[in-house]
């Protein structure tokens, strides 16, 4: 399976969720074996960034990326997007500090992703295989993620805030040809009292 690009720039524009900053997003083509990247346009020198795991700097309520020369917030919608629509090269350039909310899903990207329509590239994709289960917990709260050895693609997710409002909430995916249907259009949420906290913190740093 080879790699892919985006064939045309793609824009889109918004409010970060929780820095409330507006921000203009460019969706650049790249080269073979660019990788995706994040510039930040709004800092000197243009520092950029790659959506690297080993860069994960903060998942609460969102995923940072983080390296010595800049940062990049709420990266979890557009590279969900850009993995299922099997995107490995693009450029991605903003003038703030976070990927911009949209609707509060990955929608608005897979859309722009489309628009700017897909080129195959000659690099073949390289795979990480699962040969035995992997466990990882984190402690701190609470989520666990289990890899196990299959013939197929699967992906089972459950979560539980133990919230009477909430509940339990299950979902399954077997095949990223759903993705866009499925999965791209379900949306982030916040409870009230954590933008009551939030509220607060502000009142007391002003």
């Amino acid at each position: 399976m080879k790699k892919q690009t985006i064939k045309n720039p793609t824009s889109l524009s918004g409010r970060g969720l929780h820095s409330g900053t507006s921000v203009n997003l460019t969706i650049h083509p790249a080269a073979d074996n660019h990788g995706i990247k994040f510039r930040r346009v709004d800092m000197e020198g243009d520092p950029e960034i790659n959506a690297d795991v080993n860069l994960v700097s903060e998942t609460n309520r969102g995923t940072k990326l983080k390296n010595s020369k800049t940062e990049v917030g709420t990266v979890e919608h557009i590279l969900s997007a850009l993995y299922a629509m099997s995107i490995d090269n693009v450029l991605i350039e903003m003038d703030g500090p976070e990927v911009p909310i949209m609707d509060g899903s990955a929608l608005p990207f897979v859309q722009a992703i489309k628009d700017a329509g897909i080129v195959v590239q000659d690099s073949e994709k390289k795979f990480f295989e699962v040969e035995e289960t992997i466990t990882y917990t984190d402690e701190e709260s609470g989520a666990e993620l289990v890899l196990m050895p299959s013939d197929k693609y699967e992906i089972t997710t459950m979560i539980d805030f133990d919230s009477p409002i909430l509940g339990q909430q299950y979902a399954e995916l077997d095949d990223l040809a759903n993705y866009e249907a499925e999965i791209a259009p379900c949306k982030t949420f916040v409870f009230v009292h954590e933008l009551v906290n939030l509220i607060d913190q502000d009142l007391i740093k002003g």
